[in-house]
């Protein structure tokens, strides 16, 4: 049956489920895979920065540029770009299992600028204390570091699952699905502004989910 003769309810169903599932895949999947790399960019920025307390310049400018080098691509040339690499690890370049990598890829230089900053901020005296106690380093970083750390990591990592799911929307371009897909080639391309709108609403009511679930937990947490 032609789109145009289709019911919202039999769009909503045949193509905006569909779509917002494969979706939240690709959102699920690239945010675990980019808060457990962000977390050990993080990590190694803030332990071996000038300072730290695993100060290694080299170390430290290595993950640094590598960190500032990923960001400086805009996400869509950025997914291009690695098809290879996506072709390699997944099997193929199409599909949101596809998705993930470009995602995760692009998403953890980002969560772990957000952690380094987080855990940066963490007030050094607590540090100097750990430290006259005796404690070793793993002790300093798992329980008062990232422990102090974590109201802003959480309130860091909302902002990145934001961004994230916009650069799920961006990756449907070129062939990984999602609401995205879904927008531009059944409602931009077909003139079908049900279609692009409600996919336009979804987005909206996600972003405000997330954010409202983020305000929750900093707020717990704080």
């Amino acid at each position: 049956m032609p789109l145009q003769n289709m019911s919202f309810g039999q769009l909503f169903s045949v193509l905006i489920i569909p779509s917002f599932l494969a979706t939240m895949k690709m959102l699920l999947w690239a945010m675990i895979l980019s808060v457990f790399f962000g977390m050990c960019i993080g990590l190694m920025l803030a332990l071996t920065r000038k300072g730290g307390l695993c100060e290694n310049p080299l170390l430290y400018r290595v993950f640094d540029v590598f960190v500032s080098v990923v960001r400086s691509f805009p996400f869509i040339i950025l997914m291009i770009s690695i098809i290879p690499l996506t072709r390699f690890l997944v099997g193929t370049s199409i599909g949101w299992q596809a998705a993930i990598v470009p995602l995760t890829f692009a998403c953890s230089p980002f969560m772990g600028r957000i952690i380094q900053n987080a855990l940066q901020e963490v007030n050094p005296a607590l540090i100097e204390v750990a430290q006259s106690f005796g404690a070793s380093k793993i002790q300093i970083v798992m329980r008062v570091m990232l422990v102090e750390a974590v109201p802003a990591i959480v309130s860091g990592v909302v902002l990145a699952i934001i961004n994230l799911l916009g650069a799920t929307a961006m990756a449907g371009a070129i062939g990984a699905g999602g609401l995205g897909a879904t927008a531009m080639i059944y409602g931009y391309q077909n003139f079908n502004d049900m279609v692009m709108y409600s996919i336009c609403v979804i987005l909206v009511i996600l972003v405000l989910v997330i954010q409202c679930i983020g305000d929750i937990v900093y707020n717990k947490l704080k």
